[in-house]
């Protein structure tokens, strides 16, 4: 069974946007770009949520994208993806897929097929409805050293207590700190 994982960057006091989805506070770098791709590597389908997709199908198709980020672009581009919206009238990206509904159903097919991981980036809002019914297999949240003050909180919606356990930490040079957990899921 392929693994469901959700990559998330947060501040240091939990958002994962400023208040206007502002994501100017993201620290990047070669050695970000480098985890990137081998992240990239490990998956074959993008799941996403409405917001999350348009930010990323209004950038990385454009000659910006493919000049500065040539890899990331290029993988991202010809990947198969996902979006989950009940508003959008279509999903113009390349090799995108739009579902309305049935959203457990749809990434629980996706987790029985034959294939590499599937990876949920951004889209909180996906996510939580993802937890819910218990699809998320790994969180990879990487904690950036700022404190925003004010945001939009990685887990907003979800008001119930979820158990995780830490797998591991990576380091990053830039100050970055990513966490891998998985859910403590009940026996």
């Amino acid at each position: 069974m392929r693994k469901v994982f959700l990559f998330n960057m947060v501040t240091l006091d939990g958002f994962f946007e400023g208040l206007n989805r502002e994501f100017d506070w993201h620290r990047v770098d070669k050695e970000f770009n480098d985890f990137a791709e081998q992240q990239l590597n490990e998956v074959d389908l993008l799941l996403f949520g409405r917001v999350t997709y348009e930010l990323m199908a209004n950038y990385l198709p454009t000659e910006h994208a493919v000049t500065n980020d040539p890899i990331i672009a290029s993988k991202m581009n010809s990947m198969l993806k996902i979006v989950f919206s009940r508003t959008l009238i279509k999903a113009a990206w390349n090799n995108t897929r739009l579902v309305k509904e049935n959203i457990a159903q749809e990434v629980s097919r996706h987790k029985n097929l034959i294939g590499k991981n599937i990876a949920i980036f951004g889209s909180s809002t996906l996510a939580a409805t993802l937890m819910q019914v218990d699809l998320i297999d790994e969180f990879r949240i990487m904690i950036n050293p700022i404190i925003l003050g004010k945001g939009n909180p990685l887990f907003k919606g979800r008001n119930d207590r979820f158990n995780v356990k830490l797998l591991k930490t990576k380091m990053f040079n830039s100050g970055n700190i990513l966490l891998y957990y998985r859910p403590e899921r009940k026996e």
